[in-house]
């Protein structure tokens, strides 16, 4: 079926405000004219192992290089800044700095805290601290009354040795609190401590781990807040439900393509740390394949997993099906079941690599080339478990003149190649697209208008590029190929939440409105679609050390994947730069109408129906805000929330500056 179009709305004609109000703004309904059923998969998130999306934002852990990836020296210096690659220089990222070198501070003689490789308990080597010294992490968060728990793995050099454990959450002789840790024998052995401070601190609490008696090899420390569930943060996890997300893909993104996802399981103090090797910091591989399914089943979410196509092999693709799909008789399901999950995990949507067209990939490959790997990895993991849904990667428009001549040469791009090469060895096909402020447009900010068109138009060119496409390509004998559009988002070059953390507007959420109502013209095509990436790295939800909050985009997908309806509507109207979108929901006995108003006047909507009849009174649903960069703050009230009015069926009141969704009850 052709997508679904709204009168005027392609062109977001911007009629003058003047024009606007004067003239009779009628939204026509018509039930006879239906599209394909919206895809719950379109309510989609992603993941990834970047800045604070799992670690800081996602895991409860509050140490960083708990297991001292980076060597302690004398030298305290953790920190490094984020530089914007258009303009060398220019630091965009200020909140949440991040960690380049150790940020374990020594006290007392620095020469007795020295690095060790023998014995080392995970990684390359372990620090030896010396009776009488000790180390510190300074920058912690902590709330005042809430229980901190913790341990210490420690091997004494001499049978015994003792550490002191202090949590500082002030300069007052009274602003800490201490335990005493005992360890004897000569391994490794774990002891744990519980410490609550009396007041709360944002970022200038420590942790101290002072050795008191005897020279000890240190092995992972860790702190969390008693309130975690299974080490993951209960306020992030609290907003996660409410955004109700229906598919959530992980590890990655440019990722997973350095991701060697054997590091993730097993005991987790002693998976090895490593370098992110995508992106900033460290990789300290906590949070893995176990515990993204548990992650997922809280949530209530299908787990997606995009397998390693970079450095990775078709082998260790298929082996990673097998631990999570696996019978516990297999040799990766053996892994599981030892691992204490004995029950296979049924993971069914799996990305075959991400974004292997462009030089920025690790394992970065020509086309003709990869097209051969892909065939072979998605091979191999059917051969594990044919009831697989593969994502391929795609790209609609890039053709890589100066990494790939034989791509040049043929004029195609990444997707044309893909389908016309690997139809037969996917189920779906992959696009991504990001718009905003720098570094997508190199002038900054434009008007509102503009702003909130940008997510909608990138989506429209998409569906429209595609339908022309695979219409052109035999192989596809007219059938179309779904898109699973796994990475959409705004992404700002300001950061204020680590790397990638830019802040979300009341005018980004408009967009984000803007682009579900075009995901829903398109239903027939686009099956899934996942809001990259969820959590601070450009994401819905944002967290500081101890607060987290949902951003205005949170806000409207949370609002749409809760009210609006599955069976979509052809709508017409004259209401020039509104956007608006309408469907039934599945019982068939309401009507959801969603309107993106992004001027500065309130607007009244004539709604006019074909067959379709109100039962009675509409509820209105609307997310504005004090102006278009209103915006929300972890810790601090909301200036941006959802709010529910009653409503006229007949005439639909959308406030200025606003994402309104109506429901109107059907006889």
């Amino acid at each position: 079926m052709k997508s679904l179009k709204l009168s005027l709305l392609a062109a977001m004609s911007l009629l003058p405000l003047t024009a606007l109000q004067a003239a009779p703004l009628e939204v026509k309904v018509d039930a006879a004219k239906t599209g394909a059923p919206i895809n719950p998969f379109i309510y989609g998130q992603f993941i990834e192992h970047m800045g604070r999306c799992i670690y800081g934002g996602i895991w409860a852990e509050m140490l960083e290089d708990r297991k001292f990836y980076f060597p302690i020296t004398a030298k305290y210096a953790p920190y490094r800044a984020i530089e914007n690659a258009d303009f060398p220089g220019q630091v965009v990222e200020r909140g949440f700095p991040v960690v380049g070198a150790s940020p374990w501070q020594i006290i007392g003689d620095a020469s007795a805290v020295t690095m060790v490789k023998e014995g080392a308990f995970v990684g390359k080597h372990s620090p030896r601290v010396n009776a009488g010294a000790g180390i510190r992490q300074r920058d912690l968060g902590v709330k005042a009354g809430l229980r901190y728990d913790g341990y210490v793995w420690a091997k004494p050099f001499s049978g015994k040795a003792e550490i002191e454990v202090t949590l500082v959450w002030g300069e007052g002789a009274a602003d800490r609190a201490s335990t005493k840790l005992s360890f004897s024998g000569n391994d490794y052995s774990k002891q744990t401590f519980a410490l609550t401070p009396a007041a709360g601190s944002e970022k200038g609490a420590q942790l101290e781990l002072r050795v008191t008696g005897g020279d000890v090899l240190l092995g992972p420390p860790s702190l969390m807040p008693s309130d975690n569930f299974k080490g993951m943060r209960r306020d992030t996890l609290a907003l996660l439900k409410q955004l109700n997300g229906t598919v959530y893909r992980w590890p990655g993104g440019n990722f997973v393509s350095g991701y060697d996802w054997r590091d993730g399981i097993g005991d987790r103090d002693r998976r090895p740390p490593r370098k992110n090797p995508a992106w900033t910091g460290v990789e300290h591989n906590d949070f893995g394949t176990d515990e993204f399914i548990m992650f997922c089943r809280e949530i209530g979410t299908e787990p997606m997993i995009a397998a390693n196509t970079g450095f990775g092999d078709a082998y260790s693709a298929a082996q990673w099906v097998e631990y999570t799909n696996g019978a516990a008789n297999t040799v990766a399901g053996g892994w599981r079941a030892k691992n204490g999950n004995a029950q296979p995990y049924g993971v069914k949507y799996w990305c075959v690599g991400n974004e292997m067209f462009g030089p920025w990939q690790l394992g970065f490959m020509q086309m003709q080339h990869y097209t051969l790997k892909h065939n072979e990895v998605a091979e191999y993991m059917w051969k594990v478990d044919p009831s697989l849904q593969l994502v391929a990667v795609g790209d609609l428009t890039t053709i890589n003149k100066d990494h790939d001549p034989a791509q040049a040469r043929s004029g195609k791009t990444c997707s044309h190649i893909m389908l016309e090469e690997c139809a037969e060895h996917m189920n779906y096909l992959s696009e991504h697209f990001y718009v905003g402020r720098v570094p997508w447009n190199k002038n900054g900010r434009t008007d509102v208008l503009s702003h909130v068109g940008l997510v909608s138009k990138a989506i429209r060119e998409k569906a429209d590029g595609h339908r022309k496409l695979q219409a052109s390509l035999p192989n596809l004998k007219g059938k179309l190929m779904p898109i699973a559009m796994d990475e959409w988002n705004y992404w700002h070059r300001e950061y204020a939440y680590g790397e990638l953390g830019c802040v979300y507007e009341l005018q980004d959420g408009l967009g984000i409105a803007a682009g579900l109502h075009e995901f829903f013209r398109q239903s027939d095509l686009i099956q899934m679609a996942h809001y990259a990436q969820t959590v601070n790295v450009i994401g819905a939800i944002k967290t500081s050390k101890v607060a987290a909050e949902m951003e205005t985009t949170g806000l409207v997908l949370q609002l749409y994947r809760e009210k609006f309806g599955q069976k979509p509507l052809v709508v017409s109207h004259d209401a020039g730069p509104l956007d608006v979108a309408a469907a039934l929901t599945k019982d068939g006995k309401t009507l959801t109408v969603g309107v993106v108003n992004p001027t500065s006047e309130a607007v009244d909507l004539k709604l006019a129906l074909a067959g379709l009849k109100y039962a009675g009174p509409a509820t209105r649903w609307h997310i504005t805000g004090p102006n278009a960069e209103s915006h929300n703050t972890p810790g601090l009230p909301r200036v941006v929330d959802i709010k529910r009015t009653d409503a006229k069926a007949s005439q639909l009141q959308v406030p200025a500056l606003s994402v309104a969704l109506f429901e109107v009850p059907l006889e």
